[in-house]
């Protein structure tokens, strides 16, 4: 995949299987700075859409891969950042599905479906993925901390909307902080919009992978599948508690283990000397880190990560 700027993987998935990965904006350009963001703070927080990489581009990556390799369960416009920032992301998706069998994903915090044209783009997906992980105002701000111009209420009219003229599977993820948003009767709120939304699928997840801020804890794994009942449909869970054992994912972590056997580096710097995109590299990084082979520790703002050795903590490494 070296030869690719914005197609990454097919990296495993829980959800997607074998993912193909298509990334339409630059690294963390988005309308929400997240606070479990496995990708790190955003940097450049916006509504403002535009054509933020050339889809003709990305286009031809997807001819090219679909000529020479082709082999994926889905399609996923996901990456860096918000995927429906790009003002032309809808034509990724139609390319696809004009050329391939291989079913579309469109992944997106809904924050801009109130929009008439992105309601459009998205129904042209088999199946979008939303978040919704708060109940008001307020507690949207706490965990998602948005642009200034989104208001939580157009966010819950633009998912209700979207959802009466979409066909395809809408699945919704709810991502629980164990002490913000996670107490029955929050979760409870969380799941009546979501009731009124209607997706087909509801999905809690919870922290497995390094967060954008260090007070990000986990919610446990019995706590949160006692939660699964308050939603309708029951939801599931899919945090990744156990890491996943596909031979794909084993082989990349090990090349990921070798380099930080050799010194501690940032997530960007094993990205960088690997050739990953930043998503595969939260993924392997985060079964290293719940297997206990890695460390990961903040030195002046940034998240080290270093080869566990023995007894030894991460001060040893760093």
């Amino acid at each position: 995949m070296d030869q690719y700027k914005y197609l990454f993987g097919p990296v495993p998935s829980r959800r997607f299987e074998r993912s193909l990965g298509v990334d339409l904006t630059p690294y963390k350009t988005c309308t929400q700075d997240c606070v479990f963001c496995q990708l790190g703070r955003t940097t450049d927080l916006t509504v403002s859409r535009g054509e933020y990489v050339p889809v003709d581009e990305v286009i031809i990556e997807l001819a090219e891969w679909l000529k020479t390799d082709g082999k994926a369960d889905h399609i996923t416009l996901s990456g860096s950042g918000e995927p429906t920032l790009n003002s032309r992301f809808h034509e990724v998706i139609r390319f696809v599905r004009e050329n391939s069998a291989i079913k579309t994903v469109l992944l997106t915090n809904g924050s801009l479906l109130n929009i008439p044209e992105v309601r459009s783009g998205a129904s042209l997906a088999h199946i979008v993925k939303v978040s919704l992980s708060a109940w008001d105002q307020r507690s949207y701000g706490w965990v998602n901390r948005p642009h200034p111009a989104i208001e939580f209420k157009l966010i819950i009219d633009g998912l209700k909307t979207f959802r009466a003229q979409f066909t395809g599977e809408l699945w919704m993820e709810v991502f629980l902080i164990w002490g913000v948003n996670s107490t029955a009767s929050d979760v409870s709120r969380i799941a009546v919009l979501a009731e009124e939304v209607g997706p087909d699928r509801i999905q809690l997840n919870t922290v497995v992978r390094p967060p954008a801020e260090d007070f990000v804890d986990a919610v446990p794994k019995e706590y949160i599948m006692s939660l699964c009942p308050l939603f309708r449909p029951t939801a599931e869970v899919i945090a990744d508690f156990n890491s996943e054992k596909d031979i794909d994912l084993q082989a990349s972590k090990e090349t990921v283990l070798a380099i930080l056997r050799r010194r501690p580096c940032t997530a960007d710097q094993v990205g960088r000397a690997l050739g990953m995109h930043m998503n595969e590299v939260s993924k392997y990084l985060g079964s290293l880190i719940q297997e206990r082979q890695i460390c990961e520790e903040r030195v002046n703002g940034n998240i080290y990560y270093a080869a566990l050795r023995m007894e030894n903590n991460c001060h040893a490494h760093l």
